[in-house]
């Protein structure tokens, strides 16, 4: 990558709506709070990109509804190009509803992402992105377009978030053609359809599968970094978890 690189991220950009019990509250209508705040892997990876100095372009499915306008109006505020947004007429902007005990850890969850699930092929806006040292999709997206923005050939780089255990596998036909992926290790094992018992084995089934690069993490537990330059180990800081929404 050059000195200011540009990346697009594609996949999932939504509202989360986060309630939260209060210490000690319990039965069906604990006291607690409830916050709302963007959500989606995509978009944390451009927040999070946009924060560190990097261009980013988002591409993700919104409605064409007063959430879809705020979501834009908020990345880019934050630094990030909405001009990848793709606005779904009858559509809501997507939102994810979670309920979490007073430790963060999750009690349940639904997410409501129609305007994701209709994004297409032919919806993409292609010809409208700038010019980007690497491209991420998350597997938020529909595996039609992840494999059609895996099979182009006039592309940059291009990097994977698996997400989650559920849509890990839909990363599974385009293996060899990822240059980079981030997954843990109970998502490898989803890809790879095996028991893995470490990062590092994890890392190197997936690399054995084609992936160039492959970047796993297993909780507390030391992660791995596997590819042409050899193996990396390392062991996670350790720290208090305040929620897992988005944790990965």
């Amino acid at each position: 990558m050059n000195a200011s690189p540009h990346v697009v991220c594609f996949g999932a950009a939504h509202w989360d709506v986060i309630a939260r019990a209060n210490p000690g509250a319990r039965g069906a209508d604990a006291p607690g709070l409830v916050v709302t705040r963007p959500g989606g892997v995509a978009l944390n990876v451009a927040l999070g990109l946009a924060a560190a100095g990097v261009a980013v372009t988002l591409v993700a499915a919104v409605g064409d509804d007063a959430e879809g306008r705020a979501l834009a109006a908020m990345l880019e505020a934050a630094g990030v190009s909405a001009a990848g947004l793709i606005p779904y007429r009858g559509a809501e902007t997507g939102r994810y509803v979670g309920i979490e005990r007073a430790d963060g850890e999750l009690i349940a969850a639904v997410a409501d992402l129609a305007a994701l699930d209709a994004m297409a092929p032919a919806h993409l806006p292609l010809d409208a992105l700038p010019p980007a040292d690497a491209w991420l999709i998350d597997a938020n997206l529909p595996a039609p377009v992840i494999r059609a923005l895996a099979m182009l050939d006039d592309r940059p780089p291009l990097m994977a978030d698996a997400v989650s255990e559920a849509k890990a596998a839909k990363l599974r036909p385009i293996l060899a053609r990822l240059d980079r992926l981030y997954c843990n290790r109970a998502e490898a094992e989803a890809i790879c359809a095996a028991g893995l018992n470490a990062a590092r084995a994890a890392a190197e089934a997936l690399a054995a599968r084609g992936v160039r690069r492959a970047v796993v993490t297993n909780g507390p537990l030391p992660a791995a970094d596997v590819g042409a330059h050899g193996h990396v180990t390392l062991s996670p800081d350790k720290g208090a978890v305040r929620s897992v929404t988005g944790l990965g």
